[in-house]
């Protein structure tokens, strides 16, 4: 199942659902036992070549020697279409287009046999540095964020899965508190989601410390902004990626510059549009991340990257770079509970996780190490999680995806 399909119903749910149910049902295994897994990487810096496959084995948390699919310049951030049979990437760059100063957003068919990609075609991303993208539900429109360029493009996917035209194209405006940071916009996710039959886009804006909403119009591929057009999130924060979860009419967003999980809610407005807010519920709506007791300097570097939502739906995690570890978070209907940590131990290192995946079926966690050139895994027991002996050496690795291998 999608992520973005798990709240169609989310329209039926109150502000707070006193007695709802946090678990939700993880993905059935597949028949072989094994996910393909294929990474993102930098190329420069990072000493790789490109997009890798691998192969996970769930019964072992094994993973098979990393093969080269498909070499281009900085694909940092990959994803699938809902029916598996393509896989889009940015290149992370600033040098194409008319302009000279966009990056490039790049389509591959997969081959169901063997888990290789053929390249289709590219397109400018509309802005400097994309750095991340999905696909709809319907798998007819890609968006993408652009960082440095602080905006998000919307392209058509034409039925052979080829990059059409640019529909849509929404330029972000202004700044933060924090200078240095903060001194333009810096479009760092965006998330197709499917709620009740209607397509929504959030592109969360580090920036401007924003989560940016939109209506997707599912024929032309326009996007018009919801009223309120945009979540304000605490300043300085520095939001970055967005996660969904499955059951509670929730989303979690991972503050990178402050170090926190921030808890937001749906609600449906009187014209039916869903309006995305911060929580209210009694626990936890802005969480650190780093335990209380960390050392000082450890704090002031520390940044976040990722954010998932386990699939139980009973955990949410989020990667911390400088204190190199995980952090959990326990769900319930009440909120969020901070649960501990995922870390390093002697001769199983994590150092510098940009990405990190849970697969499907709840069973195992893929951390890639930017700065260490590693995939390791760790098999998923809850709080108390560590790492397995078991790793692959890829050049900084910084995207995690899976596609059940047939």
């Amino acid at each position: 199942m999608q992520r973005r399909d798990w709240i169609k119903w989310f329209v039926s749910l109150p502000l707070v659902m006193t007695g709802a149910k946090a678990h939700a049902a993880p993905a059935t295994a597949p028949a072989s036992g094994k996910y393909w897994v294929y990474l993102g990487t930098y190329t420069k810096p990072g000493g790789s070549r490109g997009i890798y496959r691998t192969e996970l084995d769930l019964k072992t948390g094994q993973l098979a020697p990393p093969t080269l699919v498909a070499e281009l310049e900085n694909p940092s951030f990959v994803n699938l279409s809902p029916n598996g049979k393509f896989l889009y990437a940015v290149g992370e760059t600033a040098d194409s287009g008319p302009s000279q100063k966009e990056g490039t957003v790049h389509a591959f068919r997969i081959d169901p046999a063997t888990g290789n990609l053929t390249r289709l075609n590219s397109r400018p991303s509309g802005g400097a540095h994309p750095c991340h993208l999905s696909v709809n539900s319907t798998g007819r429109f890609v968006i993408v964020a652009n960082y440095t360029g602080g905006s998000s493009a919307v392209f058509a996917l034409n039925e052979d899965g080829s990059l059409g035209d640019r529909t849509d194209f929404q330029q972000h405006q202004g700044g933060g508190p924090n200078k240095s940071r903060q001194e333009a916009p810096h479009a760092h996710c965006s998330q197709f989601l499917t709620i009740d039959g209607v397509e929504y886009a959030y592109v969360v804006d580090l920036g401007l410390d924003q989560v940016l909403s939109y209506r997707l119009d599912p024929k032309s591929g326009v996007l018009a902004a919801t009223l309120p057009g945009s979540v304000n999130l605490p300043p300085s924060s520095g939001p970055r990626h967005i996660a969904f979860h499955p059951a509670l009419g929730r989303a979690y967003v991972c503050g990178e510059m402050d170090s926190t999980c921030i808890t937001l809610q749906f609600r449906k407005q009187k014209d039916g549009v869903l309006e995305l807010f911060p929580t209210t519920t009694p626990k936890g709506n802005h969480l650190s991340t780093l335990p209380a007791d960390v050392n000082p300097e450890i704090r002031q570097r520390n940044s976040t990257a990722e954010i998932v939502v386990h699939p139980s739906g009973q955990h949410v995690l989020v990667s911390n770079r400088g204190h190199d570890s995980l952090a959990l978070f326990g769900i319930n209907a009440e909120g969020t509970t901070p649960q501990g940590h995922i870390t390093s131990a002697p001769g199983r290192e994590i150092k510098t996780p940009r990405n990190f995946n849970v697969d499907p079926t709840g069973q195992w966690v893929l951390i890639a190490s930017q700065d260490g050139d590693t995939v390791r895994t760790a098999q998923w027991t809850g709080p108390g999680t560590s790492l397995s002996p078991h790793s692959i050496t890829v050049g900084a690795p910084v995207c995690v995806k899976f596609l059940a291998k047939p």
